[in-house]
């Protein structure tokens, strides 16, 4: 095959930034994405609609600036113990149905995220929005030992699962090959995959020299996660799409800071499809990337198509100062 073609490919977790940072990046995702699921931990989280409001406003103009109209950014509201009812109409009558939980001090932009998730107030927002059909999207991490933060979640999803059995809950990024069984318990349970999670392991960040580009949350595991994971994404499995997690930070930022993120953003479509292709599994990826997100989260299916050709891409060292996923390495395709 030389030539393919993806309808509709859907980025269901993503990190845009703000400023210049966004000016800079969103090009990566809105040119080869019909839509993306952003989310809303900037340095002032999206705690309310209007915030959200002007943030999508924000994005759609500098995908303007690039010639990009084809391009819906969807917007998530920062979970935390001050949201009404009235707040989650207004998001509700405003296209705003998901909602994302941080627990406090779990990953980057955690600080204002919510310290006691089984909080009587908590659950009362919970019980509101799963009145109103919203989504829930969940961090999963404990604070504990880093390799076992997932799985000491567990008992919270599972109280959450029982208790709102209509909401949809959405495992984000999930890490750990013991995970995927709690998302096969729960009817109301789904979850997003990377694609870091699924091609690298901790040999990849800390194997040879320390590589801080590859650290992430959750963090990078062992082999028997990352290809159990990669499995599931080859099989189609109907309660799980695709949802990047790319997560930009400036060269000083990750190597002097040790920030938690990759972007893979530039590489998405090309690595996916080489991925797919190489395990025979090519007839799955539309379902992982397209209509599985559709499914979940209830979103129509756009007219976008986007192409890629059988062409050599090499993978930029940067880009505006942030180091992508593969930097240096070569791509076997690429977007047309």
């Amino acid at each position: 095959m030389e030539t393919l073609t993806l309808k509709s490919p859907f980025d269901m977790h993503l990190h845009l930034r703000d400023g210049e940072m966004l000016e800079n990046i969103i090009k990566y995702t809105a040119q080869n994405f019909a839509s993306a699921l952003v989310m809303p931990n900037l340095e002032l989280p999206i705690v309310s609609v209007d915030l959200a409001v002007a943030y999508k406003q924000r994005i759609l103009e500098a995908c303007k600036k690039q010639g990009i109209e084809d391009f819906m950014p969807l917007m998530s509201l920062y979970l935390t113990p001050s949201l009404t009812e009235v707040e989650l109409r207004k998001a509700k009558e405003l296209g705003i149905f998901i909602l994302k939980l941080y627990p406090k001090g779990a990953t980057t932009g955690s600080q204002s995220g919510v310290k006691e998730v089984l909080d009587s107030k908590i659950l009362e927002i919970l019980e509101i929005a799963e009145s109103l059909g919203m989504v829930l999207s969940i961090h999963g991490e404990s604070n504990g030992f880093v390799m076992e933060r997932e799985v000491e979640f567990h008992p919270v999803f599972e109280v959450l699962g029982k208790s709102f059995p209509k909401l949809r809950i959405i495992f984000e990024h999930l890490s750990d090959y013991r995970s995927v069984a709690l998302v096969e318990k729960y009817e109301n349970l789904f979850a997003t995959l990377t694609l870091h999670h699924m091609l690298l392991s901790l040999d990849s960040v800390a194997g040879g020299m320390l590589n801080p580009h590859y650290f992430c949350k959750p963090i990078l595991k062992t082999k028997k996660d990352q290809e159990a994971l990669l499995q599931v994404a080859l099989s189609g499995h109907s309660k799980f799409s695709f949802g990047s997690d790319s997560a930009p930070h400036l060269r000083s930022t990750k190597e002097q800071k040790g920030a938690a993120g990759i972007f893979s953003a530039p590489i998405l479509l090309p690595l996916l499809v080489q991925t797919f292709e190489s395990n025979r599994a090519l007839e799955k990826l539309e379902t992982f990337i397209s209509y599985n997100a559709s499914k979940i989260y209830q979103l129509p299916l756009s007219k976008k198509n986007v192409r890629l050709c059988k062409k050599p891409m090499i993978v930029p060292q940067e880009c505006y100062g942030v180091v992508p996923m593969l930097a240096g390495e070569t791509l076997e395709w690429s977007v047309a």
